[in-house]
Parts: C-alpha cells; sequence; structure tokens
C-alpha cells in the first residue's frame, strides 16, 4: 500500500467515522419545554403529537398552567418558549432577559357559558355579561336577563359567578371585550390576565372553570368554545357591535379576524375583541407563542424554528377539527419572515 493510497483509505474512514456520529447525533432525542396558555393547550398537544410522528426524536414537553405562569417561565428562562393568549404588555417585555417575539399560532372564542336550571340556551349582550360578573346582577331571573331572552323561563336562583383563580389569557380576553363594551368595567376592574374579581369562585385552567360551572347549578363561567364543547356544556350566543346575536364558530371568528388581519401590526400584538362587521363573534382572539430573539441554546432553536414552519403551513389543518380557526394567510407570510430573526447560529 503506498503513502497515497493510505491516505485516501484513512481519509475515507474519517469521513465514514464523521458520518456515523452524524447519524447518532440525529437519533438522539431533543426534548423542548414550553409553558402557559390554557387556551391552545388541545391544539398544542395535536401539533406537538404529529410533529412527533415525523420526527420521533423531538419531543415537546408543553404544561398548560395558563397565560401569566407562561409569561413568568419564558421571561425567568425556565422554559424554551411560553405561550399566552393576552399579548405580553410594554412593562412585561422591558423586564424580559432578552427580546421576547410574539408568534400567533391559531384563533379562537372564549364563550358564555351556563347551568341554569330548565334553561339550555341563553343569549347575552357585552354589558349584560359586565354586570353578571361585576356582581350587580344576582339573580336568574332578572329582568335585564328576561329582557334579552324573551319567552325563556327563567328560574329565580342565585347566580354564582365562576372565573379563573389564575394569570390567564382567558381572561385577558374575556376583560378586554368587556371594558370596550361597559365603562364600569373598564375603571372598576380593568384588562388583565389576572384581575381583582368583585364576585365569584375561581377555577384553575379552562378545565377548572368548566368543571365548576357543571357541577354547580345557578353558575355562569367563561372557557374556550373547545372546552364547551368537550364537556357538553351550555353556552350562548353574544351580542356583536352590528347588533347580532352569534355563536362562536369557525366561521365567526375568522369573520372577526379578517379586519385584524389586514393591519397586523409587525409585533403581532392585536385585539380582535368587539371587531366591526356582520357575522362577527365578538369575544374572539389569536393566541401567541413566545420565543425569544436571541435564544441562548441555538441547537434547539433551530429544532423549534422547523417546527414552527411546519406549524404555521402543515399543522394549520389540524386546527378546524378541535373547534380553531387557522391562522389567515397574510399572517402566516409575516411570521415566516420573523421566524428568520431568531438567531440559531
Amino acid at each position: 500500500m503506498t503513502f497515497k493510497s493510505f491516505t485516501r483509505w484513512q481519509m475515507a474512514m474519517v469521513a465514514a467515522g464523521v458520518l456515523a456520529l452524524g447519524a447518532g447525533v440525529a437519533a438522539q432525542k431533543v426534548q423542548i419545554t414550553g409553558a402557559g396558555a390554557t387556551f391552545p393547550a388541545p391544539i398544542y398537544s395535536k401539533w406537538f403529537s404529529e410533529y412527533n410522528k415525523l420526527h420521533p426524536n423531538i419531543e415537546v414537553n408543553y404544561q398548560p398552567i395558563g397565560s401569566g405562569g407562561g409569561i413568568k417561565q419564558i421571561s425567568s428562562n425556565t422554559v424554551f418558549f411560553g405561550a399566552s393568549d393576552g399579548p405580553m404588555t410594554n412593562d412585561q417585555l422591558l423586564a424580559a432577559p432578552g427580546k421576547l417575539m410574539h408568534f400567533p399560532t391559531v384563533l379562537g372564542g372564549v364563550v358564555p357559558v351556563f347551568n341554569v336550571n330548565g334553561v339550555s340556551q341563553l343569549k347575552f349582550t357585552g354589558p349584560l355579561l359586565a354586570d353578571i360578573f361585576i356582581g350587580k346582577v344576582t339573580k336568574w331571573n332578572d329582568p335585564a336577563i328576561a329582557k334579552v331572552n324573551p319567552g325563556v323561563k327563567l328560574p329565580g336562583d342565585e347566580i354564582t359567578v365562576v372565573h379563573r383563580s389564575d394569570g390567564s389569557g382567558t381572561t385577558y380576553i374575556w376583560c378586554d371585550y368587556l371594558a370596550k363594551v361597559a365603562p364600569e368595567w373598564k375603571q372598576k376592574v380593568g384588562v388583565s390576565t389576572s384581575v381583582n374579581w368583585p364576585v365569584g369562585l375561581g377555577g384553575k385552567g379552562n378545565e377548572g372553570v368548566a368543571g365548576i360551572v357543571k357541577q354547580t347549578p345557578g353558575a355562569i363561567g367563561y372557557v374556550e368554545l373547545i372546552y364547551a364543547l368537550q364537556t357538553k356544556i351550555s353556552y350562548g350566543p353574544v351580542q356583536n357591535m352590528a347588533g347580532e346575536f352569534v355563536n362562536a364558530s369557525l366561521d365567526s371568528v375568522t369573520a372577526a379576524a379578517a379586519g385584524a388581519a389586514a393591519k397586523m401590526p409587525a409585533d403581532f400584538r392585536v385585539s380582535i375583541t368587539n371587531a366591526p362587521g356582520t357575522g362577527v363573534y365578538p369575544i374572539s382572539s389569536f393566541t401567541w407563542l413566545l420565543l425569544y430573539e436571541n435564544p441562548k441554546d441555538k441547537a434547539t432553536a433551530r429544532t423549534f424554528n422547523e417546527f414552527m414552519t411546519w406549524m404555521l403551513t402543515e399543522g394549520q389543518k389540524y386546527t378546524k377539527d378541535l373547534g380553531y380557526a387557522p391562522l389567515p394567510a397574510n399572517v402566516v407570510q409575516m411570521e415566516m419572515a420573523a421566524l428568520k430573526k431568531i438567531k440559531v447560529q
């Protein structure tokens, strides 16, 4: 064997070793952690499961602890990504150790759920919901409820208000809507992922609120549409800006996003509650994933960017079966461009 041929043989062996090492690295498990909103938890669970089928070495561990918890954990760098149904405030963004970016993932609706003896259908206006949750309307046969629901036989039972006990984007959406339609709510309660509730019982997560309402005669609460459907609780249509009483659905939530999508800000922080137009469900919202623009773990960032690309394209086909509306096409295009800003090298 000549020196020249031996060198080629060595080079071939080294190359083979590098390929084998690369295959081994590729086969290693990549575990990514995230936490936050319960509002999108069903679709997130579906996405992470489907992506794992395509990439068995990538596992995403998501804890639905509420939007407040998600913001807190991503801000303290204890998870790779956070999730929130309410966009972070300017103060929250400034308090984070690095620049956080918002990425809308799906659209959904928050619905008023109720458990009223002998009543399966009720309509609500925004001001009426505000008066109930502020404690001014306390009985189901109150004239304010009867006026909106003529012909419905209403019992004289006491109303039990049920709200979120944890920091919650669902609460943010609910309060954001009520603040737009009821000045007293804006003044006395305000808009946040966690507020000082004037009345009521607290439940943890959408599932907690849904569970209490289902078990408590005379109760009313608010949950994301999918939780109302899953638990088979009665929920009612809400009057929109055009004066229509509209039920939450894929079409009515998508209609709410139509105008906002055309005017989407560069940072994606936008409210679409009480949106104008016909056929619009008024308590609709985007929900967001929160990612650092310059993450410490670049390898994980590369992997998660690949997932995000899949989620924004192929993954959107799973939304409708779970009661969510897919993202408008122009918003997806904006997000794909924003993903390129994340530093993965």
